[in-house]
Parts: C-alpha cells; structure tokens; sequence
C-alpha cells in the first residue's frame, strides 16, 4: 500500500496561539454521554458509569474503551450507533454560556493583536458527538482530538479507532507544537529547531476542569505556556480548581463563563496581548541569532579558506603537515572546500609525495570516510592512498 504523506503545517510570518479545550464540564456542564444518549438505552447515568467503570477495573481495562464498548453493548436491539445518530446527540449537548460566540470572537481579537488564534478540542468524550455541536460544524477547530469509532461498510460502530485518555492527552500538545496534526504523522517525533517550531509552548493556553486534564496542565506550564482551570459558574464548586491551583497544576482559575466581557473572556485577551508583545521580542532573539551565528560561520569558513590556499601554495613538507595539523582540527567541511582540498594533495606534488605520512593519510581517509563528495581527484588520491 502507498505511504500516505501528511501535511506539515508550516510556520507562517504571523505567531500563532493554540487554545485548546477539554469538553465535559469544561465547555459543557456535564458528560456529553449523559445528555441523551445514557438515558435513550434505558439506563440511569449513575448506573451506567458504575457498570462501565466496573468492566475496567475488572479487566484491567483503559476507562474510555470501557465506556466506548458499554455504549454500543447497550444499543442493542434498540439501534445503530452510527456518525449520524452520535452527531445528532452531540447537537444536543447543552454548553455553558457564550460557548457558541466565543471561538469566532476570540480569533477575531487574536487578528487585531496580529495573532492567530487556532482552537483544538483535547478531550476523552467522543469524537462523533462533538462534531454534531453547532461550534464544529462552523469549522470553530482547527482539530478535534477525542476518543472515536471505526465503522464498518453500514456505517455502524464496531471498534474505537482512538481511545483518548488523560496520559495520551499529552501527545497532541505536541502535534500542535511541530505541526504534525494527523495522528498518524510520526514526524511528531522528529526535532525541529526552536526557531521552527510553529506553535512553541509559551503559546499554548490549555482550559481544563478536572485531574483528567492535570497531565496536559502541567506539560504547558513546565514549557512556559498558560494553563486554565474552569469551575461550574452555577454550583460555584471550586474544589477541583483550588486542588490543582494549590498542586501548581494550573497558573489561573475562572468561571466556564464564555461570554463577552466574563472573566474568562478577559484573562484569555490578556494573554493575547502579552503574547503580541513577547513574539516581537522572540523574533528579535532569534534575529540577532540568527546573525550572529552567520557571523561566526563567515569567520570559520574564512579561517578554513585561507588553509585550503596555504595548503594549495605549500612549497615545504614542514609547512604541509602543519597546515593538516590544524585541519585535523576542524569537525565540519562544505563540498567546495572539500574539492579544494582534493585539488591540492592531486595536484601539489610536494603534498603527495608524502601522501602516506601518517597524519596527511589519516586526514584524507577521514574526510573521504565522513563525507560523500567524490571526483576524479579522490580517485587519484585513493589510489596514492593504496
């Protein structure tokens, strides 16, 4: 089968921001399962997470597949569960207040500030309902993370396909940071210098509610990013958020209030702004960087240079092996370097006539072993060489 190549978002002349959600009790009140759907195969909510954390802990089973697993179970004889019919219940899901107006808002303030603002969806509820709320289907998230389906030719769940827990949160973060969205994208894995990175950590705002979220809080704070946690604005129970405020989990705490003008809605501007400030001071850092590095590279290869062309003119054996001495002395060489050198012990026959000297031979062998530029002249040299 041919290897499917994903896309890299590149980064782009304007920062970017990711915020990036939880969604039960975070965005919604309450679990997105018990919003309909627990209560469409006949059973009570309770009931229901009882059983189904019960077959984890009786199996030695990840929570979320157990849940995936007792949703299908119960549908049974009642109906499919299909994309359309978790997507319907997903519609349905209630939201606290000004979640529909707050992505769009949001972006538009980020543009004003010259800041992109980029929304993902981290979550551990499924996939298919989320993609059913009003917010997704305006294309609010630039990803939606969350524990899903396979379906088979009929459309009919059989299997997850992504199981998302409060650990493998984390991974995401990271595809968020290098740009390696899709989740199959192993280039999450590969280094990319800071000043590639097209979403650095410092601008990364995690909003959580719960322990679930503690793994992915942590991970934005220890790199300089801002975590949320978010209490219930109607029951007023901060308990969850002072635990984790109080376990340095989390660097703020506010209502889930969405709405223009809330606390939230203010913190999260603010953040905005300071990052529009530091991104200035960031690009400058990396300028001068930048700069300075290409200073010290200029200077290298002047130094490597005239080398090169003293060895070209050697006329002395005593001045050939001082020259190779301090050329030992150097871990990196350009191709045009390398064929300048090649040219001097071809063709300078005071150079190979001593070509077998220890310190000349160990120094071409090198060279021809480290690097694969190759010509006629590393032919004749290794020849000489044998």
């Amino acid at each position: 089968m041919e290897k499917k190549i994903f896309k890299l978002e590149e980064k782009g002349n304007k920062p970017v921001i990711a915020v990036c959600y939880d969604f039960d009790k975070t965005l919604s009140p309450d679990d997105m399962q018990a919003q309909g759907y627990i209560q469409s195969v006949g059973y009570d909510i309770n009931e229901f997470w009882t059983e189904s954390n019960s077959l984890a802990q009786n199996n030695d089973m990840d929570q979320n597949l157990a849940y995936m697993y007792k949703m299908v179970e119960k549908s049974r004889g009642k109906f499919y569960v299909t994309k359309e019919s978790l997507a319907d219940y997903g519609a349905k899901v209630k939201l606290f207040d000004g979640v529909e107006e707050w992505f769009e808002r949001i972006r538009q303030y980020g543009l004003s500030k010259g800041i992109i603002i980029e929304h993902y969806i981290i979550s551990s509820g499924l996939k298919e309902m989320i993609e059913g709320t009003k917010m997704a289907k305006a294309n609010a998230f630039k990803r939606i993370y969350a524990s899903s389906y396979y379906y088979d030719s009929a459309n009919v769940a059989i299997w997850p396909a992504q199981a998302v827990n409060y650990t493998n949160k984390t991974q995401f973060l990271f595809r968020i940071e290098k740009g390696t969205l899709d989740v199959n994208d192993d280039r999450v894995n590969n280094f990319f210098p800071p000043e590639e990175i097209r979403i650095p950590f410092r601008n990364i705002i995690y909003i959580g509610d719960s322990a679930t979220d503690i793994p992915c809080m942590k991970l934005v704070n220890s790199f300089g990013g801002y975590s949320i946690g978010v209490y219930n604005p109607h029951s007023n129970d901060k308990s969850k958020v002072y635990a984790m405020m109080n376990e340095n989990r989390i660097k703020y705490f506010v209502p889930a209030d969405y709405s223009a003008g809330s606390e939230l809605d203010g913190l999260v501007k603010k953040i905005i702004d300071k990052t529009a400030s530091n991104e200035i001071l960031e690009n400058k850092y990396y300028s001068n960087k930048k700069e300075a590095e290409e200073h010290k590279s200029n200077q290298a290869d002047g130094i490597k240079n005239n080398l090169i062309n003293n060895l070209i003119n050697s006329r002395s054996f005593a001045t050939t092996h001082t020259i190779i001495s301090k050329m030992n002395e150097i871990d990196e060489w350009k191709d045009i370097q390398l064929e300048q050198i090649y040219f001097a012990a071809a063709s300078n026959g005071q150079i190979y006539s001593i070509i077998n000297d220890p310190d000349i031979s160990l120094f071409l062998k090198t060279l021809m072993r480290k690097y694969s530029y190759r010509n006629e002249d590393t032919d004749r040299i290794t020849q000489l060489l044998d």
